[in-house]
């Protein structure tokens, strides 16, 4: 990385972290947004229970000792003007988006002054997270709904905008709990040399810049469609079943990276945690 480049993070997590143990995953998100000094705002727009959701949320960041959190709470599209939640975001040093329906996000935010401050703050070194339907959100075209647990067709998945914060991918969270594989590809299909990542419960891809780092208990899945040889997509209906040839597929557990210029794992540096010393026999 160029010296004095700015770092622009992502904290994007699969869903259902854990918020009463060692809280690893969440930890991680107050630290990178200034540790004792963090100032995190947190966005409930997802969900419909924006007060129980929001002080949950704030219990754990301050126990884990963030300097100040507040709830920005945006029913509707009018919300995200107002002063106090602009004010919120300028002053803030990390926002976090929580689960919910990803759709009530874009609806509410998308292209509004507190959408275009975010961004802003963001270019500036901002730290954003966001879990389950708050980590959907965060491509610029992102998963709306769909069918888990069946194989890959064009009607099993609904696509939408995004909040773009990480273009060029697609995002499925509590991924290998629900068995998403078939809707993470059927996404890809209608995204050609789009990158998929598919993240598992308690889990987080990281993103620094161009890499990302993998945390937490689960793994994450990444799907690139771009070696394709062979793909039915122009000669189905949308209910039939789609044929894929090809694909890249990566499964990387807590500690992998990836880097997304080059679409590859980072493996030069890494070694296995806990790996047993191999047992030499002398020769006879």
């Amino acid at each position: 990385m160029v010296a004095n480049e700015i770092k622009r993070q992502l904290v994007i997590i699969g869903g259902a972290e854990d918020k009463e143990g060692d809280c690893r995953i969440l930890r991680e998100f107050v630290r990178r947004a200034g540790g004792t000094k963090a100032r995190i705002v947190i966005m409930t727009a997802a969900t419909e229970l924006p007060r129980e959701v929001g002080e949950n949320y704030i219990r754990v960041f301050e126990r884990l000792g963030a300097e100040n959190v507040r709830i920005v709470d945006t029913e509707t599209r009018s919300d995200a003007s107002s002063s106090t939640a602009l004010e919120a975001v300028n002053e803030a040093t990390g926002i976090f988006f929580t689960g919910g329906d990803q759709a009530r996000i874009t609806s509410v935010l998308k292209d509004t002054d507190l959408d275009k401050a975010i961004h802003s703050r963001y270019s500036e070194g901002f730290v954003i997270g966001g879990t389950s339907a708050g980590a959907a959100v965060m491509p610029d075209v992102m998963i709306v709904e769909g069918d888990s647990e069946t194989n890959p067709r064009m009607n099993i998945v609904e696509m939408g905008p995004g909040m773009a914060f990480l273009p060029g991918v697609v995002i499925d969270q509590h991924f290998s709990q629900r068995g998403r594989l078939g809707r993470l590809i059927a996404a890809l299909a209608q995204q050609p040399a789009v990158l998929g990542f598919g993240i598992d419960e308690n889990t987080a891809i990281i993103v620094t810049n161009n890499q990302i780092e993998v945390v937490g208990e689960g793994c994450i899945t990444v799907v690139d469609d771009s070696s394709v040889i062979h793909s039915n997509v122009d000669d189905i209906l949308k209910d039939e079943p789609l044929a894929i040839c090809g694909a890249r597929l990566h499964i990387l557990p807590h500690g992998y990276k990836f880097d997304l210029k080059t679409r590859k794992p980072i493996l030069d540096s890494y070694t296995t945690p806990n790996a047993p010393t191999p047992i030499v026999t002398p020769a006879a």
